[in-house]
């Protein structure tokens, strides 16, 4: 009989638990220098806590900026597919040059010159791919999951979106590792990633935008141990965590 995983671990809940570890750095940079800072470092120490706890147990959380990232992802999967759109309503106004999307009681606009260069960048790639691998750990094996944004023949992308952008933005984000990985356990050897990311900006005259590339290469002597530790830190966590956890699909329950 094959062995099931112990967790069931997906890539944005490791970028969570980033967040909580590196709680110290974000503190700094965001407040660092402030007068008045809006939390203690301590309190946003916790706040880091319970949001990671949140997200373990799915708790719904309403994010404008988030709702703004899947409903341009989804229009660059429409244009690849050549596809209405069963999520969310689309609507293309050439006078204007807009696409618009409505999503969650929200509509969100985006320059159809942008999501045509989005779209044409991915001719032949596969939208939204579900990839997953089991990763051996000290405390049993995890099976690490997530959905690919475009997959191409060699090469994987994520489509970020921002208001800010400085290089190395996605550094410590974890999918450029998770993704190959997963894909490479499948026996799919793709070893390129990119995060595509979107700088959009709107003020009351106009709507500007900028994008970028970073570019990372999967390495699986120096990423596997790094992902590994990764991981086993996360799993520390919902232990000593665990009489709190309420959604038990992570304990693959």
């Amino acid at each position: 009989m094959k062995k099931q995983p112990k967790y069931l671990l997906y890539a944005s809940l490791l970028d969570a638990y980033q967040g909580y570890i590196g709680s110290d750095e974000i503190y700094n940079e965001y407040w660092g220098n402030a007068e008045h800072p809006q939390y203690t470092e301590d309190e946003f120490h916790e706040k880091q806590r319970l949001a990671l706890i949140d997200r373990i147990n799915r708790v719904p959380f309403d994010s404008e900026k988030a709702d703004r990232g899947t409903a341009f992802n989804e229009i660059v999967d429409c244009i690849i597919l050549h596809k209405k759109s069963d999520k969310m309503d689309i609507d293309i106004r050439k006078v204007e040059g807009f696409m618009h999307a409505e999503y969650n009681n929200r509509t969100h606009h985006f320059p159809i010159a942008l999501c045509r260069e989005f779209a044409d960048y991915y001719r032949g790639a596969t939208p939204q791919v579900l990839t997953e691998g089991i990763l051996p750990t000290a405390y049993g094996d995890v099976l690490l999951y997530g959905y690919i944004d475009e997959l191409m023949p060699t090469s994987v992308h994520d489509i970020k979106t921002t208001e800010k952008y400085a290089v190395g933005k996605f550094k410590s984000h974890w999918q450029h590792m998770v993704y190959p990985y997963c894909l490479n356990a499948e026996g799919n050897h793709v070893y390129d990633f990119e995060y595509n990311i979107a700088v959009l900006n709107e003020t009351k005259y106009a709507y500007n935008y900028e994008t970028f590339t970073e570019y990372y290469n999967y390495v699986p002597e120096v990423d596997v141990p790094r992902l590994t530790a990764h991981v086993e830190g996360l799993v520390r966590f919902i232990e000593l965590h665990r009489e709190v956890i309420t959604d038990k699909k992570i304990f693959n329950l």
